[in-house]
């Protein structure tokens, strides 16, 4: 069996695991998570993200490892090299990823495949998740942030709708968890941390926001659905936990807009982007 490691990377954490690609999953038992300070040096974040995948590749041959990582953007994925100019990862801007991971780790750059963080969540929901064997799928996901992304049958793409027009501003605005803690706060004057929070509050209040943001998510859904063309609509992140509330708004806005689009959320959320960024990698080998 091919030894893969599937690898997501985001603003404050590296998560990994091996995957059987015979069975589409992650093997029991080598789930690894350690925290990083994307803020730090170059140094601290190597060490950091070396650590975790040396751990990671225990009891795994070297020449015979494969390697996809999840990272977002903006980012040189053939190439491997970061682009983020502000923010987090600042120092490694303009850094050769691929290069330093393959030096550290002692294998070769061939054996490592870097994959957009958005693209991956579709991926891996297309290999090992609630989308298999659907050819056309549009995927969301709502959290921290809003990630849209396409898979045309072969590969998944990220499709960079976030900040697309709407009102005064952008869709990430209206659909990413800050919107209901600042909708929340407008209407009570209390602060929640997200839709975890609002689930604990009155079933009135949660009714005015949800359908608030069921209108906004199928507004969004229609402005770009139809481009695609696809058979079935995936969603996943955090909020994604929540739809059972805001579902049957959502559904009816479409209909109404005479969008017959099957919706599936995610089953296997986190997992996502590692079974995503595995079975990138072993597509192009």
């Amino acid at each position: 069996m091919q030894n893969i490691i599937g690898i997501d990377i985001g603003g404050s954490h590296i998560t990994m695991a091996q995957v059987d690609p015979a069975k589409r999953e992650i093997i029991t038992g080598t789930y690894i998570r350690e925290h990083v300070d994307s803020f730090g040096s170059k140094e601290d974040i190597f060490s950091a993200w070396v650590s975790a995948i040396e751990k990671g590749m225990q009891g795994l041959v070297r020449e015979h490892l494969l390697i996809g990582i999840a990272m977002p953007g903006p980012f040189d994925y053939e190439s491997g090299i970061s682009l983020m100019q502000q923010g987090k990862f600042i120092d490694i801007y303009q850094v050769n990823i691929k290069e330093e991971l393959a030096k550290r780790l002692e294998i070769s750059e061939q054996q490592i495949h870097f994959v957009n963080d958005a693209a991956a969540f579709m991926e891996g929901e297309v290999f090992g998740g609630c989308v298999q064997g659907f050819r056309k799928v549009f995927g969301v996901t709502l959290g921290t942030g809003l990630g849209t992304t396409f898979y045309n049958g072969e590969f998944a793409t990220d499709e960079d709708l976030w900040d697309s027009p709407f009102r005064e501003s952008i869709f990430e605005d209206y659909l990413a968890t800050r919107w209901f803690v600042k909708r929340y706060a407008e209407l009570t004057d209390e602060q929640i941390s997200g839709t975890k929070d609002l689930l604990d509050k009155p079933l009135e209040i949660q009714a005015q926001i949800f359908n608030e943001y069921a209108d906004t998510f199928s507004e969004f859904i229609v402005q770009h659905v139809n481009h695609y063309k696809p058979e079935v609509l995936v969603i996943g992140g955090n909020i994604a936990k929540a739809y059972p509330h805001f579902e049957k708004r959502f559904i009816k806005n479409l209909k109404e807009n005479n969008i017959n689009l099957q919706v599936k959320i995610s089953a296997i959320f986190e997992d996502a982007a590692i079974l995503g960024a595995a079975s990138y990698a072993k597509k192009l080998i």
